[in-house]
């Protein structure tokens, strides 16, 4: 990282030649105020159209055609067929198939093997036939590849519960795992909480060795380049670490026969438990697709009927996930409603100067009472003297509160400055700033959920196994502590700014760990240092500025592909401008005190032009990542408040300068 305190010639050379290749001031690049005014007025009407009665906001969650596959294979594993649902499912699937015959994490993205063999299975499942041209082309695309023995773990998983592969071609993940004691190298809490609920369904039916009960008897053997139980390398060695784990994965198997059936027994139970504990009623386990599927095929295999309540239950939170259409259908992998709204308050509030309105009180209020006060969810292991305080992302999910969502609507409670809120960001400020990591940032869900080298066993093949401290997130807390202005928590800024400092690229930007990419976390990093205080002269604030500024599109919006998760030389580049990018990247240019630079008014044209009629912006791309180069999702909410408070920023700015 770049020395953060003091400039340096070669930081001044550096701006100079941005400055020489940004794109020309326009003459007459002014906005009419009334042309500003009735776009602000256009969207915060279509936004508080889209509110709920019961005052949130709650907009669909778009992944890719992996979870609408999953789903389509759970109902033929559990021989729960519903053949319209399928039907719709299958036609969203066909249509989400790519030019390069295979399907991707995001609409225009690289095939993916992993996913393209879960919806050439789904849709074999569904009926189509493998001469039909959309599955030859799929079927060619995989096996170019290397075939289904290439594909990821979960997929794997998968293909083993459908007797296509041998268990040996999945990771030893014995249901023990959940006796072994807190200081062993592998536990539980040492991963991310979406790890463990998806991990401990899963340790049952991979114990147990569980079969589809696959009524029509539909494989997938063209897929493979050579048998299955032929396949001598279902696990590539990635480094010398993972091949020291991929021998202890080997010797564990070997062992398996030998473990006691009253432990085996033992074990069972106490997955069992922690599953039945932590299922969370209709929001389902851990509110996540993945983890929600795999609890419910295991309380099957364990023996609950279809009418028990922990069954049906399970059941009817994979049924709450589903968006169906006349004609299609798919699957979101969860909701959003705490994040939405939270989002939407702060962009109204902006709209109406900095002040709430009685829509945005009544959402807060919905939001007062969602707030997580005396459930001690899996942080505690770590933090076992600190309060709860914080709000999940989805609608429950009590065991796992979320810090971004909780700064996010703590902020937006404490901009009202009304009273009934100071208890409820009192203790929200509590729980986060017990939650910040030894490093001064804060992770998602955990503290200090740092053990990297669990990224090296077998099953974590996609790299996203922990919760570490991420920029963005770690700038949406300092963004409440600064708006709090309390000297209680100085120390705890200090800290987070500190390594904010720490964690800046060497091109100036931060990195998005769950918003596409470089553009989100510069966004996120720069309106915290506003909030904390920082001057905005700092060399460090001006790069961020001057790679902001430089990576403006002609249009005069700004655009991110998901490609820079994988190629960083591609940051803040895209071929195509978005709204929530383009708002993006003006809140953080005005938060660096931008706000009357020929970037930001350009910016704010851009979003003038490509508002619809109907007052909102429509963009049909993927927006995040649900895991950096493995899961990607579209938040169709942020193309609706996002650029609204851009413009609103802007018009207030502007207002003030004028007083």
């Amino acid at each position: 990282m770049l020395d953060q305190t003091k400039g340096s010639v070669i930081e001044i050379a550096e701006l100079q030649l941005r400055e020489s290749r940004r794109l020309p001031h326009e003459p007459g690049l002014g906005i009419p105020e009334q042309s500003l005014l009735e776009a602000i007025e256009a969207g915060r009407e279509a936004l508080l159209a889209q509110q709920h009665a019961d005052g949130y906001w709650s907009y669909e969650l778009e992944a890719d055609c992996t979870i609408p596959a999953e789903y389509i294979l759970m109902m033929h594993y559990m021989d729960e067929i519903d053949e319209p649902l399928q039907t719709k499912i299958a036609t969203f699937l066909r249509e989400r198939q790519e030019d390069h015959g295979g399907w991707s994490l995001y609409v225009g993205g690289s095939i993916d093997l992993s996913c393209t063999v879960k919806a050439y299975y789904a849709l074999k499942l569904a009926g189509d036939t493998i001469d039909a041209p959309h599955m030859r082309r799929a079927r060619n695309a995989i096996l170019a590849l290397g075939g289904a023995a290439r594909c990821n773990v979960f997929t794997r998983i998968t293909l083993a519960l459908f007797e296509q592969i041998p268990w040996r071609g999945v990771p030893f993940i014995p249901v023990e795992i959940v006796l072994l004691p807190r200081s062993f190298p592998f536990h539980l809490t040492r991963v991310s909480y979406w790890s463990r609920t998806v991990m401990v369904p899963l340790t049952i039916l991979c114990s147990l060795k569980a079969r589809a009960k696959n009524p029509r008897r539909i494989n997938v053997e063209e897929l493979f380049t050579v048998p299955p139980h032929q396949e001598k390398n279902y696990f590539p060695v990635r480094s010398r670490l993972n091949h020291a784990f991929l021998l202890l994965d080997r010797f564990g198997r070997m062992l398996e026969p030998l473990i006691p059936p009253p432990i085996r027994r033992w074990a069972l139970r106490r997955a069992e438990t922690w599953i039945v504990e932590r299922l969370n009623g209709t929001d389902g386990l851990g509110a996540i697709f993945p983890a929600m599927v795999n609890a419910y095929e295991a309380l099957a295999l364990l023996g609950y009927a279809p009418d028990h309540p922990h069954r049906a239950t399970a059941k009817e939170a994979l049924r709450k996930l589903l968006v169906v259409g006349e004609h299609r259908a798919y699957c979101q992998p969860c909701v959003s409603p705490i994040w939405d709204t939270g989002l939407a308050c702060l962009a109204l509030h902006e709209v109406n100067g900095g002040k709430p309105m009685p829509e945005t009180l009544r959402a807060l209020d919905w939001l007062k009472d969602r707030q997580i006060l005396e459930l001690r969810g899996d942080w505690s292991v770590w933090r076992p003297n600190l309060r709860p305080g914080g709000w999940p992302f989805q609608f429950g999910n009590g065991h796992y509160p979320d810090l971004d969502d909780t700064a996010v609507v703590a902020w937006a409670m404490h901009e009202t400055g009304e009273e009934r809120y100071q208890e409820s960001v009192a203790r929200a400020a509590e729980w986060l700033a017990g939650m910040q990591s030894k490093n001064g940032g804060f992770g998602s869900f955990d503290a200090d959920n740092t053990y990297y080298y669990l990224n090296e066993i077998p099953f974590a093949d996609h790299g996203a196994l922990l919760d570490p401290p991420t920029a963005d997130v770690s700038g949406r807390c300092v963004s409440f502590f600064g708006h709090l202005k309390s000297s209680h928590y100085a120390q705890v800024m200090n800290r987070a700014l500190r390594y904010l400092r720490d964690e800046q690229e060497k091109d100036g930007s931060w990195f998005g760990r769950w918003g596409t990419n470089y553009i989100y976390g510069t966004w996120s990093v720069l309106v915290a240092l506003e909030q904390a205080g920082e001057q905005k002269m700092q060399p460090y604030i001006r790069r961020a500025v001057g790679w902001l500024k430089l990576n403006q599109r002609s249009d005069g919006g700004w655009g991110e592909s998901n490609e820079s998760y994988l190629y960083p030389d591609s940051a803040g580049q895209a071929d195509v401008s978005t709204a929530f990018q383009t708002a993006w990247a003006m809140l953080g240019l005005m938060a660096a005190g931008e706000g009357d630079s020929p970037e930001v008014r350009r910016g704010a044209q851009y979003l003038l032009r490509t508002q619809q009629a109907d007052g909102l912006w429509n963009d049909p791309v993927f927006t995040a990542p649900g895991f950096p180069r493995v899961f990607y999702l579209k938040y169709h909410g942020y193309d609706k408040y996002f650029p609204l408070w851009a413009l609103a920023r802007y018009y207030n700015l502007k207002k003030r300068k004028r007083a």
